[in-house]
């Protein structure tokens, strides 16, 4: 692999850990199934899109997207908690509506963003040039993304937040409304789903209807390597392993997809295979590790 497709990978790694990290807040912490996330993150994408093409400065238009996840979000988490639909189904009956919403959005299932100003040409601007560059933005907001959510989940809120996810009960005794908290912590996970849609899309000079399909895929392979590979004993650190996961499974791929065996070779066709083999690999190395430590 090249130094210029490592750069890539990781570049990719950053802006999808904003997304895995999410994805780490309703699967590991809060104890959610959330399937939000393969409609959330193609709607971050469209109101980011949108919001540009009509002359929004590109920061301003991710702080719209975040506000669109978030909402999104708190439609599941309402969806199960007032309405008592199981949290799988109310996420994918939200993902669902969310494909139509997104094409409504954009008035079509795609938007060019081809001509119009996102972050990459504010640090032109800034005289920030180079391949690099643009890795450095994203590992900037990537960082403070996932240090935000550590500060988060150590304050009194936060704290009631792993509550809710590790014992509901003993929460609700103490006089928490655990609606409440799954409303907020779905709703920024998928605030944070949206926000690397709207990277994503403004990375790519385009935001797409179908650029959502097997986020969640991605999102809980990232999260199993990162916890594999870092390890993932505390909030801290497991939010730290869930970043870096997502750096490593984007490595992995690129260099999958770089793997030649004569006339065979990896196509972005067989990336599901590749990603169900990482995770299957992941899976199976603590189990290993116990067999070999054994005496």
């Amino acid at each position: 692999m090249s130094w210029y497709a490592l750069i890539g990978a990781i570049e990719q790694g950053f802006l999808y850990g904003i997304m895995v990290v999410g994805v780490f807040l309703t699967f590991r912490v809060l104890d959610f199934p959330d399937l939000t996330v393969d409609g959330s993150l193609p709607l971050g994408a469209a109101v980011s899109a949108v919001a540009i093409t009509h002359g929004m400065h590109p920061f301003a238009a991710l702080g719209l997207a975040m506000a669109a996840g978030f909402l999104a979000g708190m439609i599941t988490a309402l969806l199960n908690t007032k309405l008592k639909i199981l949290h799988l189904l109310a996420s994918i009956l939200t993902m669902i509506a969310l494909y139509s919403i997104n094409i409504r959005i954009m008035d079509g299932p795609n938007v060019s963003l081809l001509g119009a100003n996102t972050i990459l040409d504010v640090l032109i601007r800034w005289g920030l040039t180079g391949y690099w560059a643009a890795s450095l933005l994203y590992g900037a907001m990537a960082i403070i993304v996932t240090c935000g959510v550590i500060w988060f989940l150590h304050t009194e809120i936060g704290l009631a937040v792993l509550a809710t996810g590790d014992n509901p009960r003993m929460i609700t005794a103490q006089g928490v409304n655990t609606h409440h908290i799954i409303i907020l912590g779905v709703g920024l996970s998928n605030a944070m789903v949206a926000l690397s849609g709207a990277l994503v899309a403004q990375n790519q000079g385009a935001a797409d209807v179908n650029m959502g399909v097997g986020t969640i895929i991605a999102g809980l392979a990232s999260v199993i390597v990162g916890e594999t590979v870092f390890g993932h004993g505390g909030i801290t650190r497991g939010c730290i392993a869930a970043l870096l996961g997502s750096i490593v499974y984007r490595v992995a791929i690129a260099l999958a997809l770089g793997i030649k065996w004569g006339a065979f070779a990896f196509t972005p066709s067989d990336l599901n295979l590749i990603t169900a083999l990482l995770v299957i690999g992941a899976l199976m190395t603590p189990m290993i590790k116990k067999k070999w430590s054994r005496p």
